[in-house]
């Protein structure tokens, strides 16, 4: 997501990649876990399927969660999230069970001990009155948009996945998806993925969609409403295929929205050239009939609010933003959000890029000017680890675009773009960490990077750029 505090997302309304291995799925100990509160390694989920119904006007939704999923170690008991909702009943491996709920968690019995490595399966059925949690950052979740058809949205990052459903809410459980949502007539669903059927008969509109992922849990999304559609294509520079994009938007935002949203296609080709291939089968925005705070990286489909549409492009490097999460992110997902630098600091970086490929002002350009904002403020933050209630500190973004910057300088752009394109090609589909990172750019140069990445990574005084020109041989 771009920059903000998160202390209110919405203002004015009610509150085929790889799959992940075993190494991946390793974790810190919990007590070093920025949110040991969220999440289980007991066991790794390999898929969700979502069954919905969702009335606008009461603001209710019913629910049943399919899960697959594989014992990390032997389990007497499996642990999920999920909050404000109830359990209506619940099944493992096809038994029914008592489920428990301890606050925000959801505690369900095995029928037997389950060996690690033993496949299991969870029905769930559940629902109620969703809505947003609080957090050290704000409401987070679920929440409606106010508009006058009773839109929602999800925007979860990074702690509100399970205000609407049972997960495992982790960064890097990341799983396939299935969504199955079913609204009144007229009004529309969306979600992560690709469009696999729509039917509408005398119960409402039924509307089902997939997505192969993998997906962390915070990066699953729903918008409801009503929406005017666009369908365009883009051309992937690395493969030459075709991608094919889907926006959504308020019928009375259309014209402003498909000349911000325009040149979508044109940042994939670009990104595609810089990062390699598009990593999922869809990509698309969805602009909600409310103002948000700042947009939101939903997987393969990130939202906006009406007020970053203005039909002059004021707010396209936040286009260029979310669009690079796809890569930073989403398909590479980090291990814990200490590495939250991994995700903004990219895609911040990607802002600086798409600035200059179209000409404006050039990256070194812009990142000197952040340097030296950056250097007038506060030197105390550390970007590899800046402490759980400052994942979202814009220092964060801007330090972490400069410590990019900085490598580029240093090692020059054909290294550099080589770089980026094999960190993303190494753990596509996975997770990663600051360590792997430097590792990573230890195998492309050496001698330079390991000084240069502890002192933007791990100390707190700001380190001067390089100068231009110096990564040049």
């Amino acid at each position: 997501m771009t920059r903000c505090t998160r202390r209110a997302l919405i203002r004015g309304a009610a509150l085929a990649p790889l799959a992940a291995t075993a190494a991946d799925r390793l974790s810190q100990p919990v007590a070093e876990r920025y949110f040991p509160g969220h999440g289980s390694y007991g066991h790794h989920t390999t898929s969700y399927e979502l069954r919905l119904t969702y009335d606008p006007a009461a603001g209710l939704l019913e629910g049943r969660a399919l899960i697959r999923a594989v014992a990390a170690r032997p389990l007497r008991e499996v642990e999920l999230d999920l909050a404000r909702l109830t359990v209506r009943s619940a099944r493992v491996d096809g038994i029914g069970v008592p489920a428990r709920k301890k606050r925000n968690k959801l505690l369900l019995p095995t029928p037997h001990l389950f060996a690690a490595g033993a496949p299991f399966t969870l029905d769930i059925a559940y629902g109620g009155r969703p809505g947003p949690v609080r957090s050290p950052f704000g409401a987070i979740g679920w929440d409606r948009t106010g508009d006058a058809h009773g839109g929602t949205l999800v925007a979860a990052q990074p702690l509100g996945a399970p205000t609407w459903f049972p997960c495992n809410d982790r960064p890097d459980d990341k799983a396939e998806f299935v969504f199955r949502i079913t609204v009144p007539r007229g009004h529309h669903a969306l979600a992560n993925g690709t469009l696999a059927e729509h039917r509408a008969d005398a119960a409402g509109e039924c509307w089902t969609y997939h997505h192969s992922g993998p997906m962390a849990p915070y990066l699953a999304t729903l918008y409801t409403g009503r929406f005017a559609h666009d369908t365009w294509r883009a051309r992937d520079s690395a493969t030459g295929r075709t991608v094919t994009g889907r926006d959504a938007y308020p019928a009375h935002l259309s014209h402003h929205a498909r000349h911000d949203l325009a040149r979508q296609p044109a940042m994939i080709e670009a990104f595609t050239g810089w990062f390699g291939p598009y990593p999922f089968e869809t990509y698309g925005a969805v602009v909600v009939d409310a103002d948000l705070d700042e947009p939101v990286e939903n997987q393969t489909l990130p939202v906006f609010g009406r007020n970053q549409i203005d039909g002059g492009r004021t707010w396209e490097t936040l286009v260029a933003h979310e669009l690079a999460h796809q890569w930073y992110g989403n398909s590479l997902s980090l291990r814990d959000w200490r590495d939250i630098w991994l995700n903004e600091g990219f895609a911040t970086y990607c802002e600086w890029l798409w600035s200059e490929h179209i000409g404006e002002d050039p990256a070194d350009a812009i990142a000197r000017r952040e340097w030296a904002a950056l250097h007038s403020r506060p030197q105390n933050l550390r970007l590899g680890d800046p402490g759980r209630d400052r994942i979202f500190d814009d220092r964060v973004y801007t330090r972490g675009a400069c410590t990019l910057h900085a490598l580029r300088l240093t090692m020059g752009d054909e290294r550099f773009f080589t770089l980026l394109r094999t960190w993303h090609h190494a753990h596509r589909g996975r997770s990663a960490d600051t360590r792997a990172f430097i590792a990573h750019a230890a195998r492309h140069a050496p001698h330079t990077t390991g000084p240069l990445l502890h002192a933007w990574l791990y100390d707190e005084p700001l380190p001067p750029l390089p100068r231009p020109g110096a990564g040049r041989t």
